[in-house]
């Protein structure tokens, strides 16, 4: 038999709606999705609809925005524990020499599986054989803005020059609904001054964002200072090599000089604070004055391999706790703020404020149901829906999960594919990699 066709408009009757609109408002009432879009957002919506799903015991949340990620990773998660930045990477390159399409795309859909019952709907990724991700993007339905990675030739495991590499890529993907691609210079710890502005034109010319990491750790900066007499943005800043639409993960060891050339720049910044702590980076990233500053600031989970999770809900926790913490402040990043971070803030980093980050009409419908009974959302009041989200929710409050209005979770069971078949690939592909 064949599936039943998906309906073209569903009505939300009598939802919490947490909108992440500009008066950031929350209140009871109907949301309705046609054609991909939300069309209607009120206390009670009587536009005809093919489907009428009672959402009373629900919180409609804006899709969850990932701001970075190497989500091919996924069969790496735990392979290289407790080591510090160095000897993480020195584990993972060598296992990157072995990867190819099919491990890559297995990998891909572990990750965005795992995403998407955590309520994910967009992520930023940087990784090289991004046609495979994309081929996994494309089968699994979420959104996906995806950056090959460009470094000097003689310090790569691809085929062929990195830049090149990007440019067919992006050639080839460019005109996908879900599939953003984009340019990825590694860090300036693998990309000369001459790799850097190819991938910056390249950017330029095909109209992409620019995703690199900076100022992780400080080894890469003080390294890199010996080598040029500048700090990494002061660097990028001199070479002509920041501006607008370029998203830097990590920014953990930046200083108030750096952050203004950021700002100045518009450049934003993905925080990624599991990945950072569990990498013991030694610092805290600056979000308060980055955010003070006028830079963007989205989050992100970093991968499997150094985060080991995917969880959005446990990044905006700690993203949370870790800046009171650190500030001794614990008015710092409240959970306003931290809700911000992952949807409207993330849509903004990704330049698509006016398609994604909040429930509007007139936005694409990427949209989760969170369920006000579970044990992580109680008491379900209104006052306190916002505070849940950022500090107590688990993922498996996340009922329901759609994408450009089509439902990809329900009931916590992934629709597109079985989770089971996902997870034997990614299996398959872990036992070829971790010996």
């Amino acid at each position: 038999m064949a599936p039943a066709k998906p309906p073209t408009s569903t009505l939300f009757r009598g939802a919490l709606l947490v909108t992440q609109d500009a008066r950031r408002s929350v209140h009871r009432g109907d949301l309705r999705i046609a054609e991909g879009r939300i069309t209607d957002v009120g206390e009670h919506v009587t536009e005809p609809t093919e489907e009428i799903v009672d959402a009373s015991a629900f919180a409609l949340v804006p899709g969850l925005i990932n701001a970075h990620t190497h989500v091919a990773m996924g069969p790496l998660r735990g392979v290289a524990d407790d080591r510090d930045l160095g000897g993480f990477l020195e584990r993972l390159f060598a296992i990157d020499a072995k990867r190819n399409p099919d491990d890559l795309e297995a990998g891909a859909a572990q990750g965005i599986a795992e995403m998407l019952l955590g309520g994910t709907t967009s992520f930023l990724d940087l990784y090289y054989g991004q046609d495979a991700v994309a081929r996994a993007v494309d089968r699994l339905g979420i959104r996906g803005f995806l950056g090959w990675a460009v470094l000097d030739p003689d310090k790569t495991t691809q085929s062929g020059r990195p830049v090149d590499n990007a440019r067919s890529f992006i050639e080839r993907w460019s005109n996908h609904r879900r599939i953003t691609p984009l340019v990825a210079p590694q860090g300036v710890y693998v990309c000369s001054d001459s790799t850097w502005l190819e991938a910056r034109d390249l950017a330029r010319e095909q109209g992409t964002l620019l995703h690199y990491h900076l100022s992780e750790t400080r080894r890469e900066v003080h390294e890199h200072e010996a080598k040029t007499g500048k700090r990494p943005a002061l660097w990028l800043d001199a070479i002509g090599a920041l501006g607008p639409g370029q998203i830097a993960a990590h920014g953990v060891w930046l200083t108030a000089a750096e952050i203004g050339r950021l700002s100045q720049n518009g450049v934003g910044v993905a925080h990624c604070p599991s990945s950072n702590l569990k990498l013991a980076v030694g610092g805290v990233c600056p979000v308060d004055a980055m955010r003070s500053a006028g830079v963007v600031v989205g989050l992100g989970t970093d991968s499997v391999a150094s985060n080991n999770s995917l969880s959005m809900l446990r990044e905006m926790h700690l993203a949370g706790v870790l800046q009171k913490h650190h500030r001794w402040d614990a008015t710092a990043l409240p959970a306003q703020a931290v809700l911000d971070l992952a949807t409207v803030e993330g849509a903004k980093l990704l330049g698509r404020s006016a398609d994604l980050g909040s429930l509007e009409a007139g936005k694409r419908a990427d949209l989760l149901l969170v369920n006000l009974r579970h044990p992580t959302m109680v008491p379900a009041r209104p006052e306190a829906i916002v505070s849940h989200l950022a500090y107590s929710a688990s993922d498996e409050a996340i009922d329901s999960v759609y994408v450009d209005g089509r439902c990809l979770v329900r009931h916590r069971e992934l629709l597109p594919e079985p989770w089971n078949a996902i997870r034997e690939a990614a299996e398959r592909a872990a036992g070829t990699l971790w010996g």
